[in-house]
């Protein structure tokens, strides 16, 4: 039996066998990982076995290997398909078959959201492009194209679809491609491929006068939804699904424990989302005026006339862009609202660590590479911080 070792010299991994009398050694681009070496190991096992009955063909495994002219007999001609074709008595599923039951698999662990974002994904774009496909037929080539068409202009758009939503598209492909790799013992083509790089997030908040301006324009029973969002940096989801039983007046907090995502009811983005928010003056005075609103017909806070949770692309529509239209602001996402809220919590001085757990994050990350450049008392650019600091340091001196 072969062995799959190290090269030395560059850390990657090889077959090392003997066939036909002959040591064969066959170099790879994967690293030393445990991984990678069960696969290598897997496969190698299969070569033997084939050595074995005698149905090993060289070309099959390794199509560019100059060893294959020295075993392929002079009159038959030779066919180099991919090393990932399985064998033909091999039960090897299309990527539309695996993907059904991959699916089945994992979404227990999923989100709700989640589960629709992908199962969206794979019928919207992966299953069209691959899903008669055998998995351990594609080719990191195939993968390479498929990828490039998306950034590609189609269906009468102006330009293709940005690096990050690209991404999303090619992670369940990547997740899929990987996991039927283990079960069938083949290499994944997405080895060596790194997701698209991501510009950095622009975040476009509001001033505090545009602020004011707004909720004084808003229609008046959507000012105390608007109050909120601006001032609590709730997420969407957080806000449309906050229920009178989270929102605590004697301690001045709303509990951020659940969200409404597409008309349901679900649990917080992640582990860190569910916080306690502190209630300032202005969201205290929101929520008691809401609360002789809607409190005696529905146990949402903000919620239809029938007591269900609010539409968010309705109010997005009827109400928001509207409203902005009046103003004569120019048209931002209501998300903008939460990105408010980190720009004014900053700029008042607020700790950047109760500011991160207002916010549901679990560092302060964020909020130094995403919010700074927006807070001039904490980035300057002038200078005059530390010119203050030294002028301080030698008048004490002197």
């Amino acid at each position: 039996m072969g062995n799959v070792s190290v090269r030395k010299e560059t850390g990657k991994l090889y077959f090392d066998f003997r066939y036909k009398g002959k040591r064969c050694r066959e170099q790879t681009l994967l690293e030393n990982t445990p991984d990678n070496l069960r696969k290598m190991q897997g496969m190698l096992k299969r070569i033997d076995a084939e050595i074995t009955l005698g149905t090993f063909e060289y070309a099959r495994y390794f199509p560019t290997s100059p060893h294959v002219s020295s075993f392929q007999p002079k009159d038959e001609t030779v066919v180099l398909p991919s090393v990932n074709v399985p064998d033909d008595n091999a039960e090897t599923p299309t990527v539309e078959a695996f993907s059904k039951e991959w699916l089945e698999e994992n979404q227990i662990r999923w989100k709700r959201s989640y589960r629709y974002m992908v199962s969206s994904t794979l019928n919207s774009h992966v299953l069209p492009a691959f899903g008669g496909k055998i998995v351990s037929s594609i080719t990191k080539g195939e993968v390479l194209k498929f990828r490039s068409t998306l950034a590609k202009v189609s269906n009468g758009k102006k330009e293709g679809l940005s690096p990050d939503r690209i991404n999303h598209i090619m992670t369940p492909l990547r997740m899929i491609l990987a996991d039927a790799a283990d079960r069938h013992n083949f290499i994944t083509p997405f080895i060596g491929i790194k997701p698209l790089r991501v510009p950095r997030t622009e975040v476009d908040p509001f001033s505090l006068d545009e602020v004011r301006q707004l909720l004084v324009k808003v229609r008046i029973d959507y000012r105390n939804y608007y109050t909120v969002r601006f001032f609590t940096g709730m997420r969407t989801s957080e806000i449309d699904g906050l229920k009178w039983t989270n929102v605590d007046f004697e301690r001045k907090q709303i509990v951020i424990r659940e969200t409404v995502v597409m008309g349901k009811e679900d649990t917080t983005k992640t582990d860190s989302s569910r916080r306690f928010i502190e209630m300032s003056k202005p969201v205290y005075e929101a929520l008691q005026l809401q609360h002789k609103v809607t409190s005696a017909m529905s146990g949402f806070v903000f919620c239809t006339r029938t007591g269900e949770p609010m539409n968010y692309t309705n109010v997005t529509n009827r109400i928001w862009y509207p409203t902005l239209k009046l103003l004569g602001f120019k048209k931002r996402r209501p998300y903008q609202t939460r990105h408010t809220t980190a720009t004014l919590w900053l700029a008042s001085g607020e700790n950047p660590e109760w500011i991160a757990r207002q916010m549901g994050h679990s560092t302060t990350k964020m909020l130094f590479t995403i919010y700074s450049r927006y807070v001039p008392n904490i980035t300057r650019q002038d200078g005059s911080a530390f010119d203050r600091l030294i002028t301080v340091g030698r008048e004490r001196e002197a």
